[in-house]
C-alpha cells in the first residue's frame, strides 16, 4: 500500500480495534464482571487498548510490506468467576467485539450510501474512500475474529456453546492458537472462507 492508503487505514484501524476492545469490556460489566471496567478497559481510548507490536509495528509492516503479519490489541481481562452463567456469558462477551465491527462497518455504509448524491458526478472523495475502508477493515475485522479458533473470539464462542468436554480440547489448543492460525494463513485456508464472506459482505454494505 501507498502512504496515502496506509495512514488513513491505519488510523481507522486503531480506532475499530478500540471500539472492539471496548465492546468487550462493555459486554463482562454488563453480564457482572467488571474487571475490564475497573482497569480503564472501557473506553475507546486507543492508549487503553493497544499494543505496540501487535497493534501498532504487525499492521504497519503488514500493510507498507504484503506480508501475512497476524495482529493484536491487548486482550480484555474477563474473570468468568463473576459472570452470572459463566459459559454462556464469556461466549456473549466473546461474541461483542465481531458484532461492534460489523455496527461499524453497517454504520459506515449508510453514511457512505446517504452522501452518495453529494459526490458530484461520482468522483471519489477523502471522506467516501475513508468510509469504504472502514466497511473493508471492519467486516475483514468480524470475519476473521469469527473463526473457530482460539485465541479468536470465535474460539472463545465455540467453546461456550459446546459440551464441556469440547470445550476443555478447545482450551488445550489454545496455547498453540496463533501456530495454528499462521499454517492456515500460509497454506491458504485462510483465504478459502476469509475473502469471500469479507467481499460478499463488503459488497453488500457498499
Amino acid at each position: 500500500m501507498s502512504l496515502q492508503v496506509v495512514i488513513p487505514a491505519f488510523i481507522i484501524l486503531i480506532a475499530s480495534l478500540s471500539f472492539h476492545e471496548a465492546a468487550h469490556a462493555w459486554a463482562a460489566d454488563r453480564l457482572g464482571d467488571p474487571t475490564a471496567r475497573r482497569l480503564g478497559r472501557l473506553t475507546l481510548n486507543p492508549i487503553a487498548h493497544v499494543d505496540l507490536i501487535g497493534t501498532v509495528i504487525f499492521p504497519l509492516v503488514g500493510m507498507m510490506s504484503g506480508l501475512p503479519l497476524i495482529g493484536w490489541a491487548k486482550p480484555v481481562p474477563v474473570d468468568v468467576r463473576n459472570l452470572h452463567a459463566p459459559r454462556r456469558d464469556f461466549a456473549m462477551v466473546a461474541l461483542a467485539g465481531p458484532v461492534s465491527n460489523l455496527v461499524l462497518a453497517l454504520g459506515a455504509g449508510l453514511l457512505l450510501k446517504a452522501g452518495g448524491g453529494l459526490v458530484p458526478d461520482g468522483g471519489a472523495t477523502t471522506l467516501t474512500s475513508a468510509l469504504a475502508l472502514a466497511v473493508f477493515l471492519n467486516v475483514l475485522l468480524a470475519v476473521f475474529n469469527l473463526l473457530p479458533v482460539p485465541p479468536l473470539d470465535g474460539g472463545n464462542v465455540l467453546a461456550g456453546i459446546v459440551p464441556e468436554a469440547v470445550a476443555q480440547m478447545i482450551d488445550r489448543v489454545r496455547p498453540y492458537g496463533f501456530f495454528l492460525l499462521y499454517a492456515l494463513l500460509l497454506l491458504g485456508v485462510l483465504d478459502l472462507f476469509v475473502w469471500p464472506i469479507q467481499r460478499f459482505l463488503g459488497t453488500w454494505l457498499l
